[in-house]
């Protein structure tokens, strides 16, 4: 990948669709991951206000203590970035204690983690309409197109996606083109929607490396392969197909035009 170029296009094309857009400039989650750390250091670089949002829930020390850093470094750095840090816990248990208990347990663990991702996208929206600005994605191409690994209406309810054309090793380029601080680039991928350092690699069952290697198979000839490659393309090929409906856009009844 030539970085360079990619950066400065991404940076030219964020600016530009701001521009045509007429906002003012951009909302940026940070949680203290690498997709974040990239997102928020390209909406900088267009010269545009950035808005960097922490909005720990439960959250690891370790994650909030990498987000506030980075975010320390991009307000030295450029004079547009500025943030906002608000403590959404209260409000997550708020909505647990109004729900109905269930009697599945671990259901109901994977129903609360999508909806801190979607408490924290309501949030976003707040900021952005406060000041008019557009909510910047923060997914990577394996995450957005190949496994599906993000909440619908959650991290996935964007106005605007700069990276999810970059796979996650191509992300990681970019960071250290940017110079994204050392505790994140060596952090591991998690999504922090479980309160503790469950690793997004524990929860797909594959590496982003790997991920990546199955995203780019042409599935024609699968005598060659590794027990392990066979595992891998087993688990993208089921994550995929179970998250496919997030990919797509919504579907639509369309009506014969007879019965109007």
């Amino acid at each position: 990948m030539k970085t360079e170029s990619v950066l400065r296009h991404i940076v030219n094309w964020l600016a530009d669709y701001c521009n045509h857009a007429g906002t003012g400039g951009f909302v940026v989650g940070v949680s203290g991951g690498i997709d974040s750390a990239v997102t928020s250091s390209l909406t900088a670089r267009t010269g545009k206000p950035t808005m960097c949002v922490e909005m720990p829930i439960h959250q690891a020390e370790s994650q909030v203590s990498r987000a506030r850093k980075h975010i320390e470094k991009l307000e030295s750095e450029y004079s547009n970035v500025s943030s906002v840090w608000t403590n959404l816990t209260p409000v997550f248990d708020s909505f647990v204690n109004a729900m109905p208990t269930v009697v599945d347990e671990e259901e109901r663990f994977l129903t609360l983690a999508n909806a801190r991702a979607r408490i924290r996208m309501t949030t976003l929206y707040y900021f952005a309409g406060l000041h008019d600005y557009l909510v910047a994605g923060t997914g990577n191409k394996v995450e957005d197109f190949g496994v599906g690994f993000y909440t619908k209406y959650g991290d996935g309810g964007v106005d605007l996606s700069p990276i999810a054309d970059l796979n996650k090793t191509e992300v990681y380029e970019l960071g250290r083109e940017m110079n994204v601080i050392d505790e994140i680039m060596i952090a591991k991928p998690t999504d922090g929607l479980w309160g503790d350092d469950r690793s997004d690699e524990d929860q797909l069952g594959a590496s982003y490396a790997e991920l990546e290697w199955a995203m780019g198979f042409d599935n024609r000839n699968t005598n060659q392969l590794s027990s392990r490659q066979k595992s891998v393309l087993e688990i993208y090929n089921r994550l995929h197909k179970a998250n496919k409906h997030k990919m797509e856009p919504i579907p639509v009844c369309e009506i014969p035009s007879r019965f109007k």
